[in-house]
């Protein structure tokens, strides 16, 4: 699936259309957004990743991003599992984007049972 640029809005109904949700907050200006653009996009279509969305916001467009982040500097990226917050970082090598996807993975789509 090719990532979605997406804005709060759509970040707030996506979380719950998939099981996996992975969300890059970008910036203007910003080297390292870019050098992990590539690889962000290839996991993107890595079969190993097929039931996960890959979702892009500018953060300063976003207020909602924005507060996200908090005192954080893009690259921001956030996973949510079934609309949960699972992980969120600011991360600066492919291979960080790769182990927070991995741990994604280990997510799964069956709703925890009540006590």
């Amino acid at each position: 699936m090719k990532v979605i640029d997406t804005n709060d809005e759509g970040l707030r109904t996506l979380i719950h259309d998939f099981p996996r949700v992975i969300a890059k907050f970008t910036s203007a200006n910003c080297p390292v957004c870019d050098l992990l653009a590539p690889p962000f996009e290839g996991f993107s279509l890595d079969e190993r990743f097929r039931s996960t969305a890959f979702l892009r916001l500018d953060a300063s467009e976003n207020p909602v991003a924005r507060k996200m982040m908090d005192t954080r500097v893009a690259p921001f990226f956030v996973s949510y599992c079934r609309g949960q917050l699972v992980e969120c970082d600011t991360l600066h090598e492919t291979e960080e984007v790769l182990q927070m996807l991995q741990n994604l993975q280990s997510c799964t789509d069956v709703a925890p049972q009540l006590a």
